[in-house]
């Protein structure tokens, strides 16, 4: 794993990866944080500018050392280095949660808060369920936290030049690359929960459930033969594109083609897809979503098991020209007499922005 070595924090918010060209600064005291030198800044998207400007806070709570671990090269490596497992630094790259003090922890979450989406179960509320999720599986068992997710910049954050945003733990990997001050990927993204739903302090926590009711409205609204269409010969137990599977799309489409779908069905498709999409600040999320749209005559249904989505091995995907989802039902890990959710999406052509060849 290749590490941004002589990062250095200097005055000003000014960051400088002894590896690579790129440098951001304050052009004046009162200029915009993580502006570019060369003013690339001015044509940013305001969302990107505030996760940079939120990356800066950040970086500014950490001493050398602990910029080393956040501050990493954009390399392949390092961007695959993601799991769904509880597996900590053995799989994945970036500082750990547990290792912050609560203001960096604060600046951490400050971070995220900017780069994700603003709705309610996704985006940024979906991640902190998520990690929540992870703290009541750890009053049953050990191995689980909100502490065992890691924070990475792969590259330099800036409003020029190429980074992503790298995080992730059990049941949960962010992956948003930026490329000259845009979102250029919001993918892989893979999510899971376990249990799907839970109650603690009188809150209660189902952050899956915009993504179940979605896919289980979908495959709902199709008829008898389309669903026989759309039923796949294969079993699946897990998604089949999760970690280490970079790149290996089917080479052939299977399911039901949305071309042959009514106009209220396409709806339906689009719905379920928004959940996923949603992991992006709002303006890209859009975006992204309007693009799947256009595609959605060549996007395909398909499942496998039952449409109830409640047993193991329950699975539901979508496949477009550029859009690629799957949930899956799997039997609990802790809580064992429950099924619990797996789901990742994944886009055929800006998976970590494109920038890799798998």
């Amino acid at each position: 794993m290749a590490f941004a070595a002589g990062t250095a924090l200097l005055f000003g918010a000014v960051y400088v990866n002894a590896n690579a060209a790129t440098v951001q600064s304050d052009a004046s005291p009162g200029g915009t944080a993580g502006a570019s030198a060369t003013g690339a800044a001015t044509t940013a998207s305001s969302a990107v500018s505030d996760v940079v400007d939120a990356a800066n806070t950040f970086l500014a709570t950490l001493d050398d050392d602990e910029q080393s671990e956040v501050l990493l090269d954009f390399t392949q490596a390092n961007a695959t280095a993601w799991s769904n497992l509880p597996c900590g630094s053995t799989c994945r790259v970036g500082i750990a949660f547990s290792s912050l003090t609560d203001e960096q922890l604060t600046a951490a979450k400050a971070v995220l808060k900017a780069a994700a989406g603003t709705g309610t179960d996704t985006g940024y509320d979906q991640i902190t369920q998520i990690l929540a999720a992870d703290d009541y599986l750890g009053e049953t068992a050990t191995g689980y936290g909100s502490g065992n997710y890691y924070l990475a910049f792969l590259g330099t954050p800036s409003t020029s030049g190429t980074w992503q945003l790298h995080f992730g733990g059990h049941h949960l990997a962010l992956n948003l690359t930026y490329k000259d001050g845009a979102v250029e990927g919001t993918t892989p993204f893979f999510v899971g929960v376990e249990p799907t739903s839970w109650t603690e302090d009188g809150t209660s926590y189902a952050p899956l459930s915009g993504m179940y009711d979605g896919m289980k409205a979908m495959v709902d609204g199709l008829t008898t033969a389309e669903l026989t269409e759309a039923k796949l010969s294969e079993s699946y137990t897990d998604v089949l594109l999760g970690p280490d599977d970079d790149g290996d799309f089917p080479t052939t489409k299977q399911g039901i083609k949305g071309s042959e779908l009514t106009d209220a069905q396409q709806e339906l498709v689009l719905d379920a897809m928004k959940p996923w999409v949603d992991v992006a600040d709002d303006t890209t999320a859009a975006s992204v979503l309007s693009t799947y749209k256009s595609e959605l005559d060549d996007t395909y249904v398909s499942y496998s098991g039952s449409t109830d989505l409640s047993a193991q091995g329950d699975y539901v995907r979508i496949d477009g020209p550029g859009v690629w989802i799957e949930f899956v039902c799997q039997d609990g890990v802790v809580y064992t007499s429950k099924i619990h959710y797996h789901a990742v999406y994944r886009d055929h052509n800006t998976d970590y922005g494109g920038e890799f060849s798998f």
